[in-house]
């Protein structure tokens, strides 16, 4: 029955994969043009990079910049002043033009995307055989993107979720997507499950992202509320843990009374590693500061338990009797195809589609 939904619906997956292989060809026709290009003459591509990103949001960095020093001067100045009212207007005005800023960075950057993905594919071709510390090892540099591991990063470039078995180069997947969404100039998260892996990944990945000039730090070095960890925050990319990254967000957010005080600048773009574990299983670590959690009220749940199944019963009854109708009707289809009965073929085939529907939907 599932090989059948597939047949007439198509697989979820294989369509949104089809949609990214033409970027994986662009992505290699400008990696074939970058190989003939100097090493300066290929960082100065990233340079052209912000510069087109820059464009892209100068306007609205000026209509931001604009409020911001009306704001100040109602501040400062007592000839001007602001109702609540009237700043309440202008901090709504910020608050769209961001919303304006990250979608026009965004557009951009997708435009860019093959571009830079290939910049990286050819900076880790060109740093083929040189040496370096990571994770308390030294490692010869042997790493090239596959196409596959493309499509991973192009998939985490536009915020799905890139399953990958152990072994087939989760870590330098992820390089090109922050690489790209570090150009935007307001810092990239990379958030790992243990405090090994995030200092691994950014001494193993770190010299590929600097060939470019762009800084790397891990939080977890560093004391909460320190200056060096706000440094950390104030990289182009920050590795940490789940368990940090959460805690400082509550910190920022439970005893801090002045922005100056903020460890964390604004979010802007985050990779997850192994986000089943972080976004489900260790989910609720971060709550240990922020309270106790109140105790679940399961009556509720006792009660509406039986008629929750019952439901489920007779809809997967249900479903079962249309995959069953749909069956019949094909067989039928192709015995009238058989027998040269084309009209009486396609009502059958029709009532089969509708039930293959109704098993789709339920």
């Amino acid at each position: 029955m599932l090989n059948l939904l597939k047949k007439l619906f198509g697989d979820t997956q294989a369509r949104a994969l089809k949609k990214l292989w033409p970027l994986v060809d662009e992505i290699n026709a400008e990696y074939a043009k970058l190989q003939s290009l100097s090493d300066d003459e290929l960082r100065a591509k990233t340079e052209e990079f912000k510069a087109r990103i820059q464009e892209a949001v100068k306007e609205i960095e000026e209509d931001q910049r604009e409020i911001r020093a009306r704001l100040r001067q109602a501040d400062v100045d007592e000839g001007e002043t602001l109702s609540p009212e009237a700043r309440q207007k202008l901090l709504d005005e910020l608050d769209d033009l961001d919303e304006e800023w990250l979608q026009a960075a965004e557009r951009t950057l997708d435009d860019i995307l093959p571009e830079a993905f290939a910049v990286i594919k050819d900076t880790c071709r060109r740093m083929v055989g040189q040496q370096w510390e990571a994770g308390g090892n030294t490692i010869t540099w042997d790493m090239v993107p596959y196409d596959v591991q493309l499509v991973g990063g192009i998939a985490l470039h536009q915020g799905k979720i890139a399953e990958m078995k152990t072994g087939e180069g989760k870590t330098l997947v992820a390089v090109a997507p922050i690489y790209l969404n570090a150009l935007a100039g307001r810092g990239v998260h990379v958030v790992t499950v243990n405090p090994y892996l995030a200092q691994r990944d950014s001494e193993w990945m770190g010299p590929v992202l600097a060939f470019h000039g762009l800084t790397v730090d891990v939080i977890d070095r560093h004391q909460p509320n320190s200056p060096q960890r706000r440094a950390a925050y104030l990289a182009d990319v920050t590795y940490g843990t789940n368990n940090e990254f959460g805690f400082d967000y509550l910190r920022d957010n439970s005893f801090v009374f002045d922005a100056d005080q903020l460890v964390q600048r604004h979010h802007h773009y985050t990779i997850v590693d192994e986000v089943d574990s972080v976004l489900v299983d260790e989910a609720r670590t971060p709550l240990i500061i922020s309270g106790p959690v109140p105790q679940a009220n399961d009556s509720r749940f006792g009660e509406l338990k039986p008629a929750i199944e019952r439901l489920v019963r007779e809809q997967q009854k249900l479903v079962a009797q249309y995959a069953s109708e749909a069956e019949r009707e094909l067989k039928l289809r192709d015995e009238a195809e058989a027998a040269g009965k084309k009209k009486e073929a396609r009502e059958h085939e029709d009532k089969a589609g509708l039930a293959l529907l109704r098993v789709h939907r339920g």
